[in-house]
Protein backbone atom coordinates (compact mmCIF):
# COMPACT_ATOMS: atom_id res chain seq x y z
CA UNK A 1 0.00 0.00 0.00
CA UNK A 2 2.89 2.23 0.46
CA UNK A 3 3.74 2.64 -2.96
CA UNK A 4 -0.04 4.11 -3.69
CA UNK A 5 -0.83 5.99 -0.59
CA UNK A 6 -0.51 9.64 -2.63
CA UNK A 7 -3.03 8.89 -5.09
CA UNK A 8 -5.19 6.84 -2.25
CA UNK A 9 -5.55 9.80 0.09
CA UNK A 10 -5.98 12.23 -2.85
CA UNK A 11 -9.23 10.76 -3.33
CA UNK A 12 -9.87 9.77 0.23
CA UNK A 13 -9.29 13.56 0.88
CA UNK A 14 -11.65 14.19 -1.90
CA UNK A 15 -14.60 12.54 -0.51
CA UNK A 16 -14.31 9.96 -2.91
CA UNK A 17 -14.52 5.91 -2.65
CA UNK A 18 -11.86 3.63 -3.95
CA UNK A 19 -12.02 0.25 -4.65
CA UNK A 20 -8.59 -1.06 -3.21
CA UNK A 21 -7.60 -4.68 -3.80
CA UNK A 22 -4.22 -6.28 -1.89
CA UNK A 23 -2.01 -9.41 -1.82
CA UNK A 24 -2.71 -11.05 1.33
CA UNK A 25 -1.05 -14.35 1.20
CA UNK A 26 1.22 -16.01 -1.88
CA UNK A 27 2.34 -19.59 -2.94
CA UNK A 28 4.94 -21.03 -5.27
CA UNK A 29 6.23 -18.13 -7.39
CA UNK A 30 3.66 -15.16 -7.20
CA UNK A 31 4.93 -12.29 -9.37
CA UNK A 32 3.77 -9.57 -6.54
CA UNK A 33 4.85 -9.73 -2.42
CA UNK A 34 1.89 -9.26 0.05
CA UNK A 35 1.51 -5.80 1.17
CA UNK A 36 1.21 -5.06 -2.85
CA UNK A 37 -2.00 -2.98 -3.90
CA UNK A 38 -4.50 -1.53 -6.95
CA UNK A 39 -6.44 0.87 -6.11
CA UNK A 40 -9.65 1.68 -8.61
CA UNK A 41 -10.42 5.20 -8.27
CA UNK A 42 -13.38 7.05 -8.90
CA UNK A 43 -13.06 7.83 -12.16
CA UNK A 44 -12.50 4.22 -13.21
CA UNK A 45 -8.88 4.37 -13.51
CA UNK A 46 -6.10 2.04 -11.98
CA UNK A 47 -3.11 2.61 -10.16
CA UNK A 48 -0.84 0.34 -8.83
CA UNK A 49 -0.33 -3.64 -9.52
CA UNK A 50 -1.28 -7.08 -7.75
CA UNK A 51 0.53 -9.32 -10.03
CA UNK A 52 2.29 -7.70 -12.20
CA UNK A 53 -0.52 -8.44 -15.10
CA UNK A 54 -1.35 -11.42 -14.82
CA UNK A 55 -4.77 -11.49 -12.91
CA UNK A 56 -5.15 -7.36 -12.51
CA UNK A 57 -8.19 -7.06 -15.01
CA UNK A 58 -9.91 -9.57 -13.04
CA UNK A 59 -8.95 -7.61 -9.89
CA UNK A 60 -9.97 -4.64 -11.33
CA UNK A 61 -13.76 -5.69 -12.11
CA UNK A 62 -14.15 -7.31 -8.72
CA UNK A 63 -13.12 -3.83 -7.17
CA UNK A 64 -15.67 -1.89 -8.59
CA UNK A 65 -18.33 -4.78 -7.80
CA UNK A 66 -16.92 -4.25 -3.91
CA UNK A 67 -17.45 -0.44 -4.61
CA UNK A 68 -21.02 -1.00 -5.28
CA UNK A 69 -21.87 -3.26 -2.75
CA UNK A 70 -19.50 -2.22 -0.05
CA UNK A 71 -19.05 -5.79 0.99
CA UNK A 72 -15.20 -7.03 1.12
CA UNK A 73 -14.10 -10.00 -0.68
CA UNK A 74 -10.53 -12.47 -0.03
CA UNK A 75 -10.47 -14.06 -3.66
CA UNK A 76 -7.45 -16.81 -4.78
CA UNK A 77 -6.50 -16.34 -8.13
CA UNK A 78 -3.96 -18.92 -9.86
CA UNK A 79 -1.10 -17.54 -12.33
CA UNK A 80 -1.02 -19.60 -15.02
CA UNK A 81 2.87 -20.89 -16.26
CA UNK A 82 2.62 -18.59 -19.74
CA UNK A 83 1.01 -15.85 -17.60
CA UNK A 84 3.80 -16.33 -15.01
CA UNK A 85 6.55 -16.37 -18.13
CA UNK A 86 4.96 -13.00 -19.53
CA UNK A 87 6.19 -11.17 -16.11
CA UNK A 88 9.59 -13.04 -15.92
CA UNK A 89 8.50 -16.51 -14.14
CA UNK A 90 9.37 -19.32 -14.85
CA UNK A 91 6.31 -20.56 -13.61
CA UNK A 92 2.91 -19.56 -12.02
CA UNK A 93 1.56 -19.31 -8.37
CA UNK A 94 -1.65 -18.91 -6.26
CA UNK A 95 -2.57 -15.15 -4.61
CA UNK A 96 -5.03 -14.17 -2.37
CA UNK A 97 -6.29 -10.96 -2.99
CA UNK A 98 -8.48 -8.95 -0.13
CA UNK A 99 -10.60 -6.34 -1.77
CA UNK A 100 -12.45 -3.50 -0.38
CA UNK A 101 -14.11 -0.51 -0.62
CA UNK A 102 -11.84 2.75 0.86
CA UNK A 103 -13.15 6.19 2.11
CA UNK A 104 -13.75 8.52 4.92
CA UNK A 105 -16.69 6.07 7.02
CA UNK A 106 -14.95 2.77 6.00
CA UNK A 107 -11.81 3.39 7.19
CA UNK A 108 -11.32 6.54 9.45
CA UNK A 109 -8.28 5.65 10.78
CA UNK A 110 -6.25 6.34 7.63
CA UNK A 111 -4.81 9.45 7.80
CA UNK A 112 -3.23 8.74 11.22
CA UNK A 113 -1.68 6.32 9.59
CA UNK A 114 -0.54 8.13 6.63
CA UNK A 115 0.77 10.97 9.24
CA UNK A 116 2.69 7.94 10.92
CA UNK A 117 4.00 6.37 7.51
CA UNK A 118 4.88 10.27 6.11
CA UNK A 119 6.91 10.89 8.99
CA UNK A 120 8.83 7.39 9.44
CA UNK A 121 7.39 6.45 12.64
CA UNK A 122 6.95 2.79 12.76
CA UNK A 123 3.11 1.75 12.48
CA UNK A 124 1.29 -1.41 11.86
CA UNK A 125 -2.52 -1.89 10.06
CA UNK A 126 -4.10 -5.06 10.78
CA UNK A 127 -7.53 -5.45 9.21
CA UNK A 128 -9.99 -8.80 9.66
CA UNK A 129 -10.15 -10.24 6.07
CA UNK A 130 -11.94 -13.54 7.37
CA UNK A 131 -13.86 -14.54 9.96
CA UNK A 132 -17.27 -16.72 10.37
CA UNK A 133 -18.98 -13.73 11.68
CA UNK A 134 -19.46 -11.10 8.29
CA UNK A 135 -19.62 -8.15 10.78
CA UNK A 136 -16.14 -8.73 12.07
CA UNK A 137 -14.50 -8.79 8.36
CA UNK A 138 -13.22 -5.03 7.43
CA UNK A 139 -12.69 -4.34 10.70
CA UNK A 140 -8.60 -2.50 11.60
CA UNK A 141 -6.68 -2.44 14.66
CA UNK A 142 -3.79 0.38 14.31
CA UNK A 143 -0.37 -0.66 16.13
CA UNK A 144 2.29 0.91 16.80
CA UNK A 145 5.34 0.33 19.50
CA UNK A 146 3.98 -0.10 23.33
CA UNK A 147 6.53 3.14 23.88
CA UNK A 148 4.34 5.36 21.17
CA UNK A 149 1.91 8.15 22.82
CA UNK A 150 -1.02 5.91 21.25
CA UNK A 151 -0.15 2.32 21.34
CA UNK A 152 -3.13 1.44 19.36
CA UNK A 153 -6.47 2.81 18.21
CA UNK A 154 -9.48 0.86 16.91
CA UNK A 155 -10.92 -2.34 17.17
CA UNK A 156 -11.14 -5.86 15.55
CA UNK A 157 -14.23 -6.43 17.57
CA UNK A 158 -12.74 -8.06 20.99
CA UNK A 159 -10.39 -6.92 23.49
CA UNK A 160 -8.89 -10.04 23.14
CA UNK A 161 -8.37 -10.34 19.40
CA UNK A 162 -7.10 -6.99 19.82
CA UNK A 163 -4.30 -7.94 22.31
CA UNK A 164 -3.46 -11.17 20.40
CA UNK A 165 -2.77 -9.66 17.27
CA UNK A 166 -1.46 -6.23 19.01
CA UNK A 167 1.36 -8.47 19.85
CA UNK A 168 1.91 -10.05 17.06
CA UNK A 169 1.56 -6.89 14.66
CA UNK A 170 4.35 -5.41 16.93
CA UNK A 171 6.83 -8.32 15.99
CA UNK A 172 6.33 -8.25 12.54
CA UNK A 173 6.99 -4.00 12.47
CA UNK A 174 10.26 -4.90 14.20
CA UNK A 175 10.66 -7.17 11.33
CA UNK A 176 9.29 -5.18 8.08
CA UNK A 177 7.05 -7.78 6.83
CA UNK A 178 3.76 -8.35 5.74
CA UNK A 179 2.15 -10.93 6.56
CA UNK A 180 -1.48 -12.85 7.27
CA UNK A 181 -2.14 -14.39 10.70
CA UNK A 182 -4.55 -16.69 11.63
CA UNK A 183 -6.53 -17.38 15.22
CA UNK A 184 -9.48 -18.35 16.38
CA UNK A 185 -13.05 -16.59 16.09
CA UNK A 186 -12.33 -14.51 19.17
CA UNK A 187 -8.19 -13.94 18.64
CA UNK A 188 -7.11 -17.29 20.67
CA UNK A 189 -4.13 -18.57 19.62
CA UNK A 190 -4.83 -21.77 19.10
CA UNK A 191 -7.83 -21.97 16.58
CA UNK A 192 -8.95 -21.14 12.95
CA UNK A 193 -11.48 -19.22 11.82
CA UNK A 194 -10.26 -15.28 11.61
CA UNK A 195 -7.31 -14.32 9.59
CA UNK A 196 -6.22 -10.80 9.90
CA UNK A 197 -3.50 -9.40 7.48
CA UNK A 198 -0.83 -6.98 8.76
CA UNK A 199 0.70 -4.34 6.98
CA UNK A 200 3.97 -3.14 8.75
CA UNK A 201 4.89 0.08 8.20
CA UNK A 202 8.61 0.49 8.95
CA UNK A 203 10.70 3.11 8.74
CA UNK A 204 13.18 2.46 5.63
CA UNK A 205 16.01 -0.05 6.87
CA UNK A 206 19.53 1.52 7.36
CA UNK A 207 22.24 0.75 5.63
CA UNK A 208 25.77 2.30 7.43
CA UNK A 209 28.89 3.03 4.96
CA UNK A 210 32.09 3.61 6.55
CA UNK A 211 34.92 4.93 4.70
CA UNK A 212 34.59 7.95 2.58
CA UNK A 213 35.91 6.70 -0.43
CA UNK A 214 35.06 6.60 -4.11
CA UNK A 215 33.71 2.92 -3.49
CA UNK A 216 31.96 4.24 -0.86
CA UNK A 217 30.10 6.88 -3.19
CA UNK A 218 28.86 4.14 -4.96
CA UNK A 219 28.03 1.91 -2.76
CA UNK A 220 25.80 5.02 -1.26
CA UNK A 221 23.67 5.39 -4.59
CA UNK A 222 23.12 1.76 -4.83
CA UNK A 223 21.90 1.67 -1.30
CA UNK A 224 19.39 4.66 -1.88
CA UNK A 225 18.12 2.85 -5.35
CA UNK A 226 17.28 -0.37 -3.20
CA UNK A 227 15.11 1.86 -0.41
CA UNK A 228 17.64 2.28 2.10
CA UNK A 229 18.39 5.27 4.19
CA UNK A 230 21.98 5.87 3.89
CA UNK A 231 24.56 6.67 6.04
CA UNK A 232 27.84 7.77 5.30
CA UNK A 233 30.42 8.08 8.15
CA UNK A 234 34.38 9.12 8.41
CA UNK A 235 36.84 10.27 10.69
CA UNK A 236 38.36 12.85 8.20
CA UNK A 237 36.18 15.93 7.57
CA UNK A 238 37.95 16.49 4.14
CA UNK A 239 36.23 13.41 2.70
CA UNK A 240 33.52 13.34 4.57
CA UNK A 241 31.28 15.58 3.02
CA UNK A 242 27.67 15.96 1.35
CA UNK A 243 28.90 17.03 -2.16
CA UNK A 244 30.91 14.09 -1.94
CA UNK A 245 27.97 11.54 -1.44
CA UNK A 246 24.61 13.35 -2.83
CA UNK A 247 23.21 10.14 -2.89
CA UNK A 248 23.62 9.29 0.88
CA UNK A 249 20.70 10.44 3.64
CA UNK A 250 23.30 11.97 5.77
CA UNK A 251 27.17 12.01 6.45
CA UNK A 252 28.61 12.06 9.57
CA UNK A 253 32.31 13.12 10.47
CA UNK A 254 33.41 11.16 13.81
CA UNK A 255 35.59 7.74 14.28
CA UNK A 256 33.45 5.12 13.20
CA UNK A 257 33.31 2.69 15.91
CA UNK A 258 31.97 5.48 18.04
CA UNK A 259 29.41 6.58 15.85
CA UNK A 260 28.60 3.19 15.42
CA UNK A 261 28.29 2.13 19.70
CA UNK A 262 26.38 5.68 19.84
CA UNK A 263 23.93 4.39 17.23
CA UNK A 264 23.07 1.21 18.94
CA UNK A 265 23.29 2.81 22.60
CA UNK A 266 20.18 4.93 21.09
CA UNK A 267 18.12 2.21 19.67
CA UNK A 268 18.75 3.25 16.09
CA UNK A 269 20.69 -0.15 14.90
CA UNK A 270 18.05 -3.17 14.11
CA UNK A 271 17.49 -6.33 11.98
CA UNK A 272 17.22 -4.96 9.00
CA UNK A 273 20.64 -2.67 8.99
CA UNK A 274 23.08 -3.54 6.77
CA UNK A 275 26.80 -2.28 7.18
CA UNK A 276 29.54 -1.87 4.56
CA UNK A 277 33.42 -1.50 6.25
CA UNK A 278 35.05 0.37 3.38
CA UNK A 279 38.13 2.11 5.25
CA UNK A 280 40.88 -1.02 4.95
CA UNK A 281 42.35 0.93 7.01
CA UNK A 282 43.29 -1.57 10.63
CA UNK A 283 42.95 2.02 13.07
CA UNK A 284 40.02 1.84 11.61
CA UNK A 285 37.90 -0.97 10.50
CA UNK A 286 39.12 -3.28 13.78
CA UNK A 287 37.55 -1.10 16.52
CA UNK A 288 34.46 -0.83 14.10
CA UNK A 289 34.35 -4.62 13.44
CA UNK A 290 34.77 -5.47 17.19
CA UNK A 291 31.44 -3.52 17.85
CA UNK A 292 29.86 -4.63 15.12
CA UNK A 293 30.35 -7.89 15.07
CA UNK A 294 29.54 -8.64 19.09
CA UNK A 295 26.03 -6.71 17.36
CA UNK A 296 23.25 -10.05 18.02
CA UNK A 297 21.00 -8.73 15.09
CA UNK A 298 22.17 -6.80 11.92
CA UNK A 299 21.33 -7.85 8.43
CA UNK A 300 24.56 -8.08 7.50
CA UNK A 301 28.29 -6.66 8.31
CA UNK A 302 30.85 -6.96 4.81
CA UNK A 303 34.57 -5.35 4.85
CA UNK A 304 36.26 -4.54 1.62
CA UNK A 305 40.00 -5.24 1.42
CA UNK A 306 42.35 -8.13 -0.54
CA UNK A 307 42.99 -11.66 0.86
CA UNK A 308 45.76 -9.96 2.34
CA UNK A 309 44.03 -7.60 4.23
CA UNK A 310 41.04 -9.43 5.21
CA UNK A 311 43.87 -12.37 6.84
CA UNK A 312 45.55 -9.63 8.45
CA UNK A 313 42.47 -8.32 9.70
CA UNK A 314 40.96 -11.93 10.97
CA UNK A 315 43.95 -11.78 13.22
CA UNK A 316 43.99 -8.39 14.72
CA UNK A 317 40.24 -9.19 15.36
CA UNK A 318 41.27 -12.55 17.16
CA UNK A 319 44.35 -10.60 19.03
CA UNK A 320 41.03 -8.35 20.03
CA UNK A 321 39.35 -11.12 21.90
CA UNK A 322 36.34 -12.16 19.14
CA UNK A 323 35.00 -15.63 19.04
CA UNK A 324 34.58 -17.55 15.80
CA UNK A 325 31.16 -17.70 15.49
CA UNK A 326 31.21 -13.80 15.85
CA UNK A 327 33.98 -13.68 13.24
CA UNK A 328 32.15 -16.26 10.97
CA UNK A 329 29.40 -13.23 10.65
CA UNK A 330 31.83 -11.25 8.06
CA UNK A 331 31.29 -11.01 4.38
CA UNK A 332 34.90 -10.46 3.71
CA UNK A 333 36.29 -10.05 1.03
CA UNK A 334 32.82 -7.81 0.54
CA UNK A 335 30.39 -9.10 -2.35
CA UNK A 336 29.68 -11.88 -4.67
CA UNK A 337 32.40 -12.82 -7.06
CA UNK A 338 30.97 -10.75 -10.02
CA UNK A 339 34.34 -9.68 -11.29
CA UNK A 340 33.53 -6.53 -10.53
CA UNK A 341 36.59 -3.76 -11.09
CA UNK A 342 35.05 -0.48 -10.91
CA UNK A 343 33.20 1.57 -7.84
CA UNK A 344 30.15 0.93 -9.81
CA UNK A 345 30.16 -2.68 -10.42
CA UNK A 346 31.74 -3.56 -6.65
CA UNK A 347 29.03 -1.55 -5.31
CA UNK A 348 26.29 -3.92 -7.48
CA UNK A 349 28.49 -6.90 -6.28
CA UNK A 350 27.87 -6.04 -2.40
CA UNK A 351 24.00 -5.20 -3.64
CA UNK A 352 24.11 -8.67 -4.93
CA UNK A 353 25.37 -10.08 -1.64
CA UNK A 354 22.71 -8.43 0.80
CA UNK A 355 20.21 -9.44 -1.23
CA UNK A 356 21.42 -12.82 -1.62
CA UNK A 357 21.39 -13.56 1.79
CA UNK A 358 18.14 -11.64 2.87
CA UNK A 359 16.21 -13.71 0.58
CA UNK A 360 18.31 -17.28 0.71
CA UNK A 361 19.77 -16.70 -2.75
CA UNK A 362 23.02 -18.45 -3.95
CA UNK A 363 23.73 -15.79 -6.47
CA UNK A 364 24.05 -18.44 -9.42
CA UNK A 365 23.06 -17.84 -12.99
CA UNK A 366 19.35 -18.54 -12.90
CA UNK A 367 20.29 -19.93 -16.63
CA UNK A 368 21.54 -23.02 -15.10
CA UNK A 369 19.37 -23.64 -12.25
CA UNK A 370 16.03 -24.92 -12.74
CA UNK A 371 13.01 -24.84 -9.67
CA UNK A 372 11.53 -21.81 -7.95
CA UNK A 373 13.61 -18.30 -8.93
CA UNK A 374 11.83 -16.43 -5.93
CA UNK A 375 13.26 -18.12 -1.88
CA UNK A 376 11.34 -16.82 0.94
CA UNK A 377 12.90 -13.94 2.98
CA UNK A 378 15.50 -15.36 5.91
CA UNK A 379 14.05 -14.41 9.41
CA UNK A 380 16.58 -12.43 11.68
CA UNK A 381 16.93 -12.33 14.76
Amino acid sequence: MRDVLPELLEWYHAGKTVGVGTVVATFQSAPRPPGASILVGPDGSAVGSVSGGCVEGAVYELARSVVESGTPVLERYGVSDDDAFAVGLTRGGILDVYVEKVDAASFPELDEVADDVAHDRPVALATVIEHPDPAWRGRRLVVRPEEAEVPRSGSLGSLRADDAVADDARGLLAAGHNQTLTYGPDGERRGEGMRVFVWAFAPPPRMLVFGAIDFAAAVARMGNFLGYQVTVCDARPVFATTSRFPFADEVVVDWPHRYLRAEVDAGRIDGRTVLAVLTHDPKFDVPLLEVALRLPDVAYVGAMGSRRTHDDRMARLREAGLLEHELARLSSPIGLDLGARTPEETAISIAAEIIALRWGGRGERLAELSGRIHHHAEQVG
